[in-house]
């Protein structure tokens, strides 16, 4: 039992964890968003093998780079293939030339002739890109993110080998209620936190949601305005500093928030 000596301490005690509560509950805490990246897929036009793959997860890759290899036999044998229809097609079309010159040919039989040559050379030249794009190159410059098949797998036509993450790609989202909607716009500077991140991190506002999520499908009381919420997206300063699927906090101002230090 209690004696009526201690009670006062007691009472002064839970007074003032009331007080260090209230004022953690005023705390800024910041809108709770995570990190996402827009991907590049890299994928065959056509069905074949991997026998080559150049990169493994977490390269950095230049625009241009080799990826990957599939294989070509089907391409290369289709090249042949109409390379002879286009050396025909040149002899009948030489020959044609040269009596339409003499005046052994006549007009209809030459224009057949350069009618089957460009058809010939349209053929070769889609030979030459399918078997061109047999090779993946890096559309652009990045990291290699994920890896989806490897050397001596079947890749469907049209079914990524991999993905690359442009660092300009990497984004924040987070959602803000309705009465803080009017706070932010468009290239306005928000600062960025996240566990053991530099404290110096900011992104840039480059989309704010037109429309609610969340919200009730009838008409809006008050309470049920304030539990309307947007979605926002900026881009990093520094995406580098950034993982996709981290968690981080964002707030309004670029300055650091007291939350954030303590």
């Amino acid at each position: 039992m209690t004696s009526p000596r201690r009670l006062p301490t007691i009472l002064v005690a839970l007074a003032f964890a009331g007080v260090l509560a209230g004022c953690d509950d005023k705390r800024d805490l910041g809108y709770q968003g995570w990190v996402e990246a827009d991907m590049i897929f890299v994928s065959p036009d056509e069905t074949g093998r991997v026998t080559k793959l150049s990169v493994r997860e977490g390269d950095a890759v230049k625009n241009g780079d080799q990826l990957y290899a599939v294989d070509d036999d089907l391409q290369q044998a289709d090249l042949n293939q109409n390379n002879a229809t286009l050396a025909n097609a040149q002899q009948t079309y030489d020959r044609a030339f040269s009596l339409s010159k003499t005046g052994a040919g006549t007009q209809a039989t030459l224009d057949s002739a350069v009618s089957a040559l460009r058809v010939a050379e349209a053929r070769v030249n889609t030979s030459k890109t399918r078997l061109a794009r047999r090779s993946g190159f890096a559309p652009v410059a990045g990291t290699v993110q994920q890896i989806y098949f490897r050397e001596g797998e079947m890749v469907p036509a049209q079914r990524p080998v991999l993905s690359i993450m442009p660092p300009g790609n990497m984004k924040v989202r987070f959602y803000v209620p309705e009465p803080d909607l009017p706070k932010l716009a468009i290239g306005d500077e928000v600062r960025v936190t996240c566990d053991n991140c530099s404290p110096d991190l900011t992104a840039k506002i480059y989309f704010i949601a037109t429309s609610a999520e969340y919200t009730p499908p009838v008409i809006y009381s008050l309470d049920e305005r304030n539990k309307l919420v947007y979605l926002i997206q900026a881009r990093p300063a520094r995406p580098d500093s950034l993982r996709v699927g981290q968690p981080v906090s964002v707030y309004l101002n670029a300055r650091t928030p007291v939350a954030a230090k303590q």
